[in-house]
């Protein structure tokens, strides 16, 4: 559930802003208000699922691991933060749009600037800590499932062999996004986790 609303969020967003300069994204929102209120109501849902499941692997796991399982924990927490915080950014386009639209769209002006600020900075950046931080998590629960033989190994193994990955590509992606064009090859393992 996670991952599927995680594509519908960010699908409805990337719908409602569009594309071109930063002036043609606050009018293509103004024009798209409830695309991007219902993408911040998935992402509720999303985060209320984060919470869930980080609280389901520490009641499974702290009597034996407390410390890892709370580490797990920390970090799914972070994510749902992160998706907050991403996610009032992208709220925060609405009334910047609308404002922006009933200005007659300036040429320069703190809109521009201000848009730029709350798309590309705070929600693009906040699902890119939430990918990150969701993975640590993630990959210490797989560790957890791997050293209590809970699952069977080669799963397990598998899961941490595919998030290890992930994550070496989320991190390349954090420091340059066109660092390694093909690194996205490195994300495949984990489809079928």
């Amino acid at each position: 559930m996670v991952f599927v609303s995680f594509f519908i969020t960010e699908e409805l967003l990337a719908s409602a802003v569009g594309s071109g300069s930063i002036s043609d994204k606050l009018v293509n929102i103004s024009n798209n208000l409830n695309r991007i209120r219902i993408s911040n109501l998935v992402a509720l849902g999303q985060i209320l699922v984060i919470i869930a499941t980080g609280v389901l692997y520490y009641v499974v796991f702290y009597k034996e691991y407390k410390i890892i399982a709370l580490v797990a924990l920390g970090c799914f927490l972070v994510a749902a933060i992160s998706v907050v915080v991403g996610k009032l950014g992208a709220n925060a386009l609405i009334p910047l749009s609308q404002e922006y639209v009933e200005a007659e769209a300036p040429e320069s002006s703190y809109f521009q600037t201000l848009g730029d600020f709350l798309y590309n900075s705070v929600d693009s950046r906040g699902n890119d800590i939430y990918i990150l931080f969701m993975c640590l998590g993630l990959l210490l629960v797989n560790y957890l499932f791997y050293i209590s033989r809970s699952i069977p190994r080669p799963i397990s193994g598998f899961g941490l062999v595919a998030i290890c990955l992930l994550v070496i590509y989320h991190v390349l992606q954090l420091y340059d996004p066109e660092f390694l064009p093909g690194a996205a090859i490195l994300a495949i393992p984990y489809v079928p986790y």
